[in-house]
């Protein structure tokens, strides 16, 4: 069996671990699954590891290891398909009793419990339609702030492949995720407001209440399912269905993507978590997430 020099572990240790939290969170900026960001963090630390006796801080470590953490999400990206919303896959549905058809995991973007505005859920879907290079380039320059020099040596390429990139990027992302001017703060009073509604709405089984804050544009996915709805029509009538009796849910306050979000139990068990796109005149889009393990994983996480 190897052994593990602790002369190398503990000083490296010591540098990194502070890093951990948002090179997760840039993982998952990159890749939109939060399991798959866990294992490129994971990579990422053991690639650092081997390689620190050989770190000669040309570089600060933070920089270093964004290389390493972007070049192991970058190979991830070339090997799975594109993480989306089911909004980013087909036309909405005006059918609320039609069968749906369910997709495996590895489809879906996951929720993410973090309180970070540049982690919402339209943005990580916009993300994702970027070629992975130009996503790459896209986080590192407008995201975190690295130098074009910096992100050049990062990628392996040239400043002017990387200023063109950029361009290219910011006008794809502009199309696929514009960010509306209306949107509230998870912890702002209108936000507060909108999901206490929603909570207490659930839990009475008021169909009223909760149609009431939502926007005549409003829209509400339910991956794993393919399908979705648009107009607070289509969605009352499937929330109609879903929310039972009185007393069939229980709902407990979270954060997921910088925005207002829920863990849901049915009937006592741990159900999923949904996430409200708040805008200051109600709520314009619900995401559920029809998982139970990540009730508990937000849980430990917040």
């Amino acid at each position: 069996m190897a052994t593990v020099d602790t002369d190398l572990v503990k000083p490296f240790e010591q540098a990194s671990a502070p890093l951990r939290g948002e090179l997760l969170a840039h993982s998952y900026r990159m890749l939109g699954s939060w399991d798959d960001a866990e294992d490129a963090v994971q990579e990422t630390y053991l690639r650092g590891w081997r390689a620190w006796d050989g770190f000669e801080h040309r570089a600060s470590v933070r920089t270093w290891l964004y290389r390493i953490a972007t070049n192991v999400c970058l190979n991830a990206a070339r090997d799975r398909a594109r993480r989306a919303l089911p909004s980013g896959i087909g036309a909405p549905t005006d059918d609320a009793g039609e069968p749906s058809e369910v997709l495996t995991p590895e489809h879906w973007i996951q929720p993410f419990a973090d309180d970070r505005g540049d982690l919402r859920l339209a943005l990580i879907a916009g993300m994702q339609t970027l070629p992975p290079n130009q996503r790459a380039v896209l986080l590192l320059r407008d995201v975190l702030g690295f130098p074009a020099k910096d992100v050049a040596d990062m990628l392996g390429t040239s400043v002017t492949a990387v200023k063109s990139r950029l361009q290219r990027a910011r006008a794809g992302l502009a199309e696929a995720a514009p960010v509306p001017e209306d949107m509230v703060e998870p912890t702002a009073p209108e936000a507060r407001r909108l999901l206490d509604t929603y909570m207490e709405a659930f839990e009475a089984a008021d169909v009223e209440a909760l149609t009431v804050v939502l926007r005549a544009d409003a829209t509400l996915e339910l991956v794993p399912a393919r399908s979705w709805y648009a107009g607070k029509g289509a969605c009352s009538r499937v929330l109609t269905a879903a929310v039972g009796n009185p007393g069939d849910w229980r709902m407990d306050r979270t954060v997921a993507n910088g925005q207002p979000a829920v863990a849901a139990y049915l009937h006592g068990r741990p159900f999923g978590v949904a996430v409200l796109d708040a805008r200051r005149n109600g709520i314009a889009g619900i995401t559920v997430f029809d998982d139970p393990a990540l009730v508990l994983r937000f849980t430990l996480v917040t």
